[in-house]
């Protein structure tokens, strides 16, 4: 198996992948790419708006449509959207060239951080319970974060800084890199 230059970030909202993930590419000179934020280019308006206007269905092909191209590239570290999973074809577009590294948080911790981003921003969790609504979607993704990736490459982040990420996402990619 050729050596792996990329390393792809799978996990739930706000498990700290956009932050670790640009992060670890500063710290190893690799570009970094958010392919929400790629999405939101392509599609000329917000996720939030996408889901509204289009409806998540649309979001999902454009989802494929960028992983599929942004998979073609060299040394980058990839924070995918916390369903991306889903879609068993857009990991095998990150398998080709990506060690995929799971990040995972508590369900409280989670629903935490994202507020303090703006639970407006999160599209799924505009409901009345957002820890309920969590618990559900974490649930229902479980499997697919665990086929995502082989079990000793994921991370929890709860009770960890983002340096420490950091060091965590680097150690097993070197570790990983060549036989993954």
């Amino acid at each position: 198996m050729a050596n792996k230059t990329n390393i792809c970030l799978v996990g739930f909202m706000g498990t700290g992948k956009s932050t670790a993930g640009n992060l670890v590419a500063q710290q190893l000179g690799k570009q970094y790419i958010e392919t929400d934020a790629l999405i939101e280019q392509k599609a000329g308006k917000s996720i939030p708006e996408i889901f509204s206007e289009d409806g998540e269905i649309h979001f999902r092909e454009l989802e494929i449509e960028t992983i599929r191209e942004a998979a073609s590239n060299v040394d980058t570290v990839f924070s995918l959207g916390g369903g991306a999973v889903l879609n068993q074809i857009n990991m095998m577009y990150m398998r080709q060239s990506s060690v995929i590294i799971c990040l995972e948080a508590r369900p409280e911790i989670i629903l935490d951080r994202i507020l303090q981003d703006g639970k407006e921003t999160r599209p799924l969790l505009a409901k009345n319970d957002p820890l309920q609504e969590i618990k559900k979607l974490l649930a229902t993704r479980a499997p697919f974060y665990a086929m995502a990736t082989i079990p000793n490459l994921v991370i929890d982040t709860s009770d960890r800084g983002i340096d420490e990420v950091a060091v965590q996402i680097i150690s097993l990619y070197e570790e990983y890199k060549e036989i993954s």
